[in-house]
């Protein structure tokens, strides 16, 4: 039923994808113009409509860099109710500036944290206003062509691989798989824990990478559980019977998995992502909890979803509630010299001003 419906859809996709292909050749014969910039302007996007893990890997760029340049991260603000240039603070919420700017304004305090729909502009205002800026992260701006990055890196989830992907409709992509061309690097992210060389080789056959692409594989890593904040949250219990999971991502497999390993009984509420939580939805979550038949149960949220229940109007509901949200990182496999830490630092050397 499922592949007889993705074939109704694929001539729409095509569609779409014929009208995407267009424009990316206009800007690749520069009929439509593309912004280069002085300092390293490093892109983290995807070919699909999100689930990748773009978050975790911008924070781990930051990590990487954050005391070798003046690094400032720049996005649209998925989901904001603001509009144009914006700097997050410690006093923003995700609704001014959206879920992720939040989260990285309020982990790193070095950082600067910009939002912008029209990225040249706020990589000018950047530019402008804080000329001691010298590395720009851009957050999902692989179809933002106006910019024309120094690296572009791009995400494919390893159970859910480009290549095996269609357009929009019929699928999650937002353009036809050549636009993967355009990527310095490619991140398979979400892998297991253990990859075997033999895999990642498969894999990077299917994806048939240009001569000139470096590919890596990255895995989630999950942090102890942290309350929501703004909720006084009791601490967690020692031996956790049952878990009721809100999330509103795209793709939650990776964390229901690890959830399964942490309790007996795990229940689940999935939301759309980035998905604006509402009073009625809380009082949906705070029912849903209150039936479950176990003394020893907590809610456990996403890191983003955290940074949007945080709301005053909504965490009023759920503060004596017992609930969590789980950070994560990243960590990379590493295959031969094939050293991601090493690659981003080079390109960052090779093209900083002081160079």
């Amino acid at each position: 039923m499922i592949k007889f419906r993705k074939l109704l859809l694929l001539p729409f996709g095509w569609v779409y994808g014929l009208l995407m292909w267009f424009r990316n050749l206009l800007y690749d014969w520069h009929i439509l113009p593309s912004r280069k910039f002085s300092i390293p302007v490093i892109s983290v996007g995807n070919l699909s409509v999100g689930g990748t893990g773009k978050t975790p890997h911008v924070e781990y760029l930051v990590r990487l860099l954050i005391y070798k340049s003046q690094i400032a991260t720049l996005s649209r603000g998925y989901r904001r109710k603001t509009r144009g240039y914006l700097e997050a603070s410690l006093l923003s919420t995700a609704y001014d500036v959206g879920d992720e700017p939040l989260q990285y304004i309020n982990k790193f305090r070095n950082l600067l944290v910009a939002v912008d729909e029209n990225r040249v502009h706020g990589i000018q205002k950047i530019q402008k206003q804080h000329p001691n800026i010298n590395l720009i992260i851009l957050d999902d701006a692989f179809q933002h062509r106006r910019v024309r990055p120094g690296l572009n890196i791009l995400l494919t989830d390893f159970h859910h691989l480009y290549p095996d992907d269609y357009i929009v409709p019929a699928g999650t992509l937002r353009e036809f798989r050549a636009g993967a061309s355009r990527a310095d690097m490619i991140v398979v992210t979400k892998t297991d824990e253990v990859l075997s060389p033999i895999l990642a080789r498969m894999i990077i056959e299917k994806m048939k990478p240009k001569p000139w692409q470096k590919v890596f594989f990255s895995k989630i890593e999950y942090g102890p559980m942290i309350p929501v904040p703004g909720l006084k949250s009791p601490p967690p219990v020692q031996k956790i019977h049952s878990i009721l999971l809100v999330a509103g991502i795209a793709n939650p497999y990776p964390l229901v998995n690890h959830l399964k390993n942490l309790c007996f009984d795990l229940e689940t509420m999935i939301f759309p992502d980035h998905h604006v939580f509402t009073q009625a939805n809380i009082r949906q979550i705070v029912t849903r909890f209150s039936d479950m038949y176990s003394k020893n149960k907590i809610l456990v949220t996403t890191e983003k979803d955290a940074m949007r229940l945080c709301k005053p109007v909504l965490a009023v509901e759920i503060e004596n509630l017992p609930f969590f949200y789980i950070p994560i990182s990243i960590r990379f496999h590493t295959f031969g010299d094939q050293n991601f830490d090493q690659t981003i630092i080079d390109y960052v050397n090779r093209n900083s001003p002081n160079h």
